[in-house]
């Protein structure tokens, strides 16, 4: 069985979602991440909102999905 932060580096630079705690859904490009689930999207998209840089604080992950 793969451990998270290993399926985490093999997506690095390719397109994931992320279920957020406020049930916000974010897609983009992986730049980033840390032990803590910290997260560096690019051209992310949220609720409308396009192409984005954004960090997202590991505490209000819910999932990521590698699709």
């Amino acid at each position: 069985m793969e451990r998270p932060l290993d399926a985490l580096s093999k997506s690095k630079g390719s397109e994931i979602k992320v279920l957020l705690k406020n049930d916000k859904e974010v897609k983009g490009k992986l730049v980033a991440y840390d032990i803590h689930t910290n997260l560096a999207l690019e051209n992310a998209v949220m609720n409308g909102n396009e192409h984005i840089n954004l960090f997202i604080r590991g505490d209000m992950v819910v999932y990521i999905s590698m699709s």
